[in-house]
């Protein structure tokens, strides 16, 4: 099999050939793999990833974003929708301070005059190659669209204001969360044309312990916003992989994110959800990715803890797959290269049979 055929083999259950390998790294550790390595390649092909990201890039907006804003440091970014980057100290490192442009918006009438990006010109000529391009390489081709309603909404309109707006049932609140599940309905439909084989959504609905909000307003607000995009998406190509993301705890919201039509749950953070558990109860109709703690194992445990957790939860997922085993978030600065080796051998080392 390619790697892309055992990949997508393992996440529909289907068995599989070899443990695929997958990670990120932060800014300094990419600084350091090429120094230890000696190398110009990227990290993702000397350790032989089975995938690549594709890009939908939208023409640069001429809008000037900065009048949205005030007091923004030297070095911001902004992104497609406006929202700013700004640089931390120096202690932060890659971090970035996110500021919101609607955050002191008070009318609907103010909201709808914002320009919003509008991904109905995506060249969906330029997406299908990228795509192809993947497949002559016998490797998957993943679209990101992470951030997908909630967050994305939340970035615009800031977490406090848009929780205010959804609770008191302000107009506000269903308009922009209706316009931001427009756009990504386009993406997910436009994805789905070029022959993409999988889409990372997810919105951060989690917190290390709990929800971020009750089920009620989830399923009120979110639930039927996002089983529209991944309609969208599996309309047009029904065996299309749909990768879910949310940090921290949802245990009480899996059967409902089923029900919208995901494929795969990430990250399962095992330091507040037991992937054992989760197989139990899930396995059947759901396969997962993550469950290598980076608040934990990768950090603060030793090479062998990391090597023996991988096995464990290799073998809880079983010779048909269903566990695209990585650790569960970008691996940071304190992590160190003995325990992403260790991870890596593990996964090239392991015998499903």
């Amino acid at each position: 099999m390619t790697p892309r055929e055992n990949l997508l083999n393992l996440l529909r259950r289907q068995g599989y050939e070899a443990v695929p390998v997958r990670f990120d790294l932060c800014h300094s550790l990419q600084w350091e793999f090429k120094n230890r390595y000696g190398t110009s390649r990227a990290y993702e092909e000397l350790f032989s990833f089975p995938f690549r990201y594709i890009a939908a890039a939208l023409a640069k907006s001429d809008c000037d974003w900065r009048i949205y804003y005030s007091d923004l440091k030297e070095g911001t970014v902004f992104d497609s929708w406006g929202v700013a980057h700004e640089p931390g100290s120096a202690e932060a490192k890659h971090m970035l301070r996110m500021h919101h442009p609607l955050e002191s918006c008070s009318s609907l009438n103010t909201m709808g005059e914002y320009p919003f990006p509008d991904y109905s010109g995506l060249d969906l000529n330029a997406i299908t190659q990228q795509v192809n391009s993947m497949h002559k390489r016998g490797l998957a081709a993943v679209a990101q669209m992470e951030a997908t309603i909630w967050e994305r909404a939340w970035y615009l309109r800031g977490m406090l204001p848009l929780m205010v707006d959804m609770q008191t049932d302000n107009e506000k609140a269903e308009w922009l969360l209706d316009k931001v599940t427009q756009q990504a309905c386009i993406k997910a439909e436009n994805f789905a044309k070029a022959g993409t084989d999988i889409i990372f959504i997810g919105d951060d609905i989690g917190m290390q312990n709990s929800l971020m909000m009750s089920e009620q307003m989830y399923r009120k607000w979110l639930k039927q916003r996002l089983s529209k995009v991944i309609s969208h998406a599996k309309s047009v190509k029904s065996d299309i992989l749909i990768h879910y993301h949310s940090c921290g705890f949802v245990f009480p919201l899996i059967s409902d994110l089923i029900e919208t039509g995901i494929d795969i749950l990430n990250p399962v953070q095992p330091e507040r959800m037991d992937f054992e558990e989760l197989h139990k109860q899930f396995g059947a109709c759901l396969s997962f990715s993550g469950t290598i703690g980076t608040q934990s194992t990768m950090p603060f445990g030793s090479p062998d803890d990391v090597r023996q957790l991988t096995n464990k939860n290799l073998r809880i997922a079983g010779k048909k797959g269903g566990l695209l085993c990585s650790p569960t978030h970008l691996l940071e600065p304190e992590v160190t290269w003995d325990n992403i080796e260790a991870y890596v051998q593990a996964c090239q080392e392991y015998k499903h049979y």
